[in-house]
Order: C-alpha cells, then structure tokens, then sequence
C-alpha cells in the first residue's frame, strides 16, 4: 500500500505510467534509508544522464512539491521518507478493514486446484504434506483474490501398483490381519512384493497380469479393488478432517477410465500415436523430450493417458480456466511430456496448465519410500506435535481453558508452518522439535504473536469487530495516531502490516505460499519489538486508545495470514 502511494506522489515526476513506477518501487533494506526507494538506472539510459544525478533533481523536485513526503538521493536511489504524523493514520484506517488484503481481480476465472493425491492402500505420510497443504494454501490465497476455486484430490486408485498388491494378497495376504490394520498391512504386503519380486521375477508379471485383469472387468480384481479403496478413503479423510483440509472433489484415476479410450481415438485421429517395441507413443523430439507412453505393449494405459483424459476433462466438464497441478518436482518430466501431447491436441487447453512444483520432504534426515517401508506415517507425527505442544503450553499458562484444543491447533500448525516458510522448491530437511519452538521463525511464534495482541484487546476492553467497526464509520481519532503512532517501532509496525495486500498478491504471482509465511514472520518481529520498547495500557486513554488500534491491526492481518496458510489463530495461548 505505502509502494502504491509512493508511486502516486512520483507521477508528477516522471515521465512514466503509475504502474510502471510502482513496479520498480522497493523497501530498502534498511529504515534509515527511507519508506521506499526509487532506482534511477532505467531513467539514465532514456535521459542520457547519470543515476545519480537524475536521484539528486528528483529528490529536490519530491520534496519541494510537499505532500508530508521527503525525498534525498542515495548514488543511484531515491529515497523516500513519509512523514509519520500525517501518513500513520491513513496506514491505520484500511489495515483494520475486515477484507484488507482482498480482492476481486480473479473474479471470473476458475481454477481447478489439483493437490494431496495420495495412492490408495498407501499410508499418508508425512512425504503427502507437501502437496496438501502447499495446495490449500494456494487454494486460499486465490480465494482471497476472487478466483472461484475447485479443489480437486486426485486419489491414485488405479495402476500396476494395485497389481502388485493384489499378487501381493494372493500370495501371502490375511485377511484377518488386512481387516485389523489395513493401510499397515497394504504397506507390509507391498513392501514384501518388491523384496521378493528382486529374487523372482515373474512376480512382476503376475502383477501387471492382475491389472489387465482389474481393467478388463474381472469381478474377483474388482473386489480387491473396491475394498482398498473403501478401507484407505477412511484413513485419508480423518487426517485430512485433522488438517483442516476439504475437497470440492475427490475423484479417482478410476474416474477416467471411460474417457481415456476418446483421448487415444484423438491421437490416432491426429495422426499422433506411433509404435515403439508394440506400444503405442507420442514422439516428442521436437521439443526436446523422450517420447510419450500412451499405451503399453499389453494395451493398458498409463499415467500420461490419464492426466490426458483429466485435463480435457476439467478444461470441457469443468469449466477451468487455469490448471494448477500441485505435484512433486521429481514428476516434472511427466508434466513437460503431457502437456507437450496436450499442445498438439487442444493447444489452448494445453497454455491454462501450470506444474506447481515442489523440492523433496526429509523428516530429520530420512528420505521416505514406500517401496522400502521407510514411511513416517503423519498422523503419529500430528499426535507428537500435539503433545509436545500440550506439554509446553501447560508450562507456559497451566491455566488455560481449552487447552488440548489449543494445543491441537499450535501443534497442527507448526508442522504446516514449518514446511510453508520455505521456498517450494527448496529440499526441506523437517524438525519437530524445531518447528515447535515459541521464538524464531516458527508457526508458534507467530500464533503466539497473534495471542499476545487479542489479550492486549482484552485488557483493554477493545474487540477486534468494535476496531474494524471503527474503521468503517471513520470513528478514528486521528490526532491521536497521529501522536502516539509516530515513534520508530509503531511505524515500522504499521508499514509491514500495510504492505499485507503486495505479500498475498506475491504469493499468487508465484504461487508461492512462503511469501505470505515470510511476511508474517515480519509483522510479528516487528510488533513484538513495538511491544517490548512500548507501554501500551498506559494511564493515558487516549494512548491507550491508538495503541490498541495498532494491536488490533496486527491481530487482524495475522489471523488472516495464518489462515491462508491453513493455520488456526487461537486468542489465548
């Protein structure tokens, strides 16, 4: 926001669209140097001077034009310093809105959101987080901007791995044990399948003979089948009721059998599919990619003729405007080649697909494989989370009321927010007893932050409605503001929360939830500094009165911020 009324104040100035200004605009790094800072460079080589001395005329021009803005050159920059006394209020007032940070830019526009995709008769591990809740985030976030958003778990229910199970079963299966502990028994009879499968390999043929016979309708494939699918579903929808996390659709590979046939009598149609070695494939030399499995020398499809099949699907059926596949940077390859076939079929429907990627998840230094056993299920690392969490808010506040519940939501969220601070494409090596922590970057620290502001509004006997309220009907003391919001630490409060709208529109340009964690991390940091170098209940009601504001302001954007990440804001911690 403050970028924004920088740029207004500059328009005068120069010779460029307010965008454009705005654009270029940055914070600097350091306050000393000013509220926001203009680089000269890309005026040089259309005024053919020297940055520098365009800074300088710019600066005496800024500051002899008032607007409570003073402007000084720094080489190559100007620097820009907003009079607090006048510019505090006008930071205050939209900041306590309750829809600051929204907009309706993407009205119009459906996004198809496709995340978690779990395999059936798989654990949810802790490997599936990233997926998940990358993925409702971003949901989120698009929301908040007014995308109308579908999100869709694309459940793996169908595959040679279930050919592998079912050999699996046959062999060495109990039912007893299945009906016990079904995913932990899937995963043991799986695990075993590849064990022996090194030694024997006709195990491997049995298997891809069970999933021609599960394709071709044999009633005996069908009902193992039916009954993996029915035992994972229940597991997967109380982790994810646990996560918070909801789906507009759950739909299967499976949901695409009938559609794949249309998609191989396109490519033929098209003149696209070739054989190689008796499968059918899509040659992709031309952009540089291996050529694209279709159909497998047996006639089955395959991963690519599935996600074909979807894509068309939610493009034609569902009425998406842009594709978001929020899917493991290791299937990266995959996207590339379906979406190269996808270009030669519907080009159109081909440019609205993006590969939302993302870098592997370690838990404490342990790559995950199903494949080998090595799965850290996620819900006994939720149950952990919880109970150190319980442990260390019992310590803090033995008192508090509702304290599982809170610890519930401290704990969920410190894990979610531990994976969303970093970059989506960094490998992210987690820590438990890291991400727990009350100081430092963490959820905690910041759900922490968000508590201690709505128990200064208790205290204070201000809600945060009456605040918002306030706001609306323009029954702000401004003078007050204006006094008791001018120091350094109110300031530099106030401008991180006003810069709230940039960080989310960030985070949707990149698709990228970290930028809404960093900017947390910030307005937290910057409010606690506030509040340990401030009194703010004093015996001056009206200081009192404009402190409270600003706490207010910060106990809205952050329980905002935190929801968009998936996180819960408890008042009371």
């Amino acid at each position: 926001m403050l970028l924004q009324w920088a740029a207004v104040q500059l328009t005068d100035h120069l010779a460029m669209p307010h965008e454009e200004i705005a654009s270029l605009l940055e914070i600097p790094p350091n306050p000393e140097l000013g509220d926001a800072a203009f680089p000269c460079f890309t005026l040089a080589r259309t005024l053919k001077r020297a940055p520098a001395a365009i800074a300088e005329e710019l600066a005496a021009a800024v500051t002899a034009g008032g607007g409570a803005i003073r402007a000084e050159a720094k080489g190559a920059y100007l620097n820009l310093f907003f009079q607090r006394e006048t510019w505090a209020p006008k930071l205050l007032s939209p900041v306590l809105l309750p829809d600051f940070g929204y907009s309706q830019q993407g009205a119009g526009t459906r996004v198809i959101m496709d995340m978690s995709s779990p395999n059936i008769a798989k654990p949810f591990g802790v490997g599936h987080l990233r997926s998940t809740m990358i993925g409702n985030a971003l949901a989120n976030i698009y929301r908040s901007q007014g995308y109308d958003v579908v999100t869709v778990n694309h459940i793996g229910d169908w595959g040679t791995q279930f050919g592998k199970l079912m050999e699996a079963y046959a062999r060495w299966g109990d039912e007893e044990k299945l009906k016990a502990a079904p995913i932990r028994e899937s995963l043991q009879l799986y695990v075993r399948f590849h064990e022996e499968a090194e030694q024997d390999p006709s195990l491997e043929e049995n298997a891809r003979r069970w999933f021609w016979k599960l394709e071709n309708g044999d009633a005996e494939a069908k009902r193992l089948w039916q009954y993996f699918v029915s035992f994972s579903m229940e597991e997967f929808d109380r982790v994810y009721a646990r996560l918070g996390v909801e789906f507009d659709y759950t739909l299967g590979e499976s949901f695409y059998n009938d559609k794949m046939g249309a998609v191989v009598d396109l490519l033929k149609a098209d003149r696209l599919l070739v054989e190689s070695d008796g499968a059918q494939v899509v040659r992709l030399e031309e952009e540089g990619l291996p050529p694209c499995l279709i159909l497998k020398s047996d006639g089955t499809t395959i991963y690519p003729t599935r996600d074909l099949a979807t894509a068309l699907y939610r493009r034609n059926e569902m009425g998406g405007d842009l594709l978001l596949y929020v899917v493991g940077g290791e299937q990266r390859l995959h996207f590339q080649q379906v979406f190269a076939v996808l270009s030669r079929m519907d080009e159109e429907s081909a440019a609205q697909c993006r590969h939302v990627a993302f870098g592997l998840m370690k838990f404490e230094g342990r790559k995950m494989s199903t494949r080998r056993g090595q799965v850290i299920f996620l819900d006994e690392v939720l149950d952990e989370a919880v109970s150190k969490a319980a442990a260390i808010i019992a310590e803090k506040n033995p008192d508090l009321e509702s304290a599982q519940d809170t610890a519930e939501a401290v704990g969920i969220g410190a894990i979610v927010f531990g994976d969303l601070k970093h970059n989506r494409m960094l490998e992210v090596d987690f820590s438990l007893d890291e991400a727990l922590r009350f100081e430092g970057e963490t959820g905690p620290y910041v759900q922490y932050t968000a508590a201690r502001a709505f128990k200064l509004l208790e205290r204070g006997g201000l809600s945060l409605a009456e605040a918002e309220s306030r706001s609306l009907s323009g029954a702000v003391d401004t003078a007050s503001l204006q006094h008791y919001l001018a120091g350094a630490a109110a300031w530099e409060s106030l401008k991180q929360l006003a810069s709230y709208p940039e960080a989310v529109l960030e985070a949707l340009r990149q698709n990228e939830p970290a930028v809404v964690a960093r900017f947390l991390l910030d307005a937290s940091k910057r409010f606690n500094r506030f509040y340990h170098q401030e009194r703010i209940i004093t015996d001056n009601k009206e200081e009192t009165d404009a402190k409270l504001l600003l706490a207010a302001a910060v106990a809205g954007v952050l329980r905002s911020g935190l929801s968009l990440l998936g996180l819960r804001t408890p008042t009371q911690i």
